[in-house]
């Protein structure tokens, strides 16, 4: 009998350790989901900081800038 309980407790354990098991896996996949898409945000930020970056550049270095093509059209 005493071998019985022995076996019902480890099944027991191996069913628990396969429940959690299956709750880390969603985690994990939720994570790399996460992950995934802050990346895809970083890609589109540094993306728009280039083209800011480029924005900003004279078109030819020692060129003077013109302020008037700078004034914003509701002025």
């Amino acid at each position: 009998m005493q071998l019985d309980d022995w076996g019902i407790g480890m099944e027991s354990r191996i069913t628990e350790l396969e429940i959690k098991l299956s709750l880390e896996e969603d985690h994990l996949e939720e994570l790399n989901r996460t992950v995934f898409r802050q990346q895809q945000q970083i890609n589109l930020l540094q993306a728009q900081i280039r083209e800011l970056y480029q924005l900003i550049q004279p078109a030819a270095p020692g060129e003077p800038r013109n302020l008037r093509d700078e004034i914003p059209p509701h002025y």
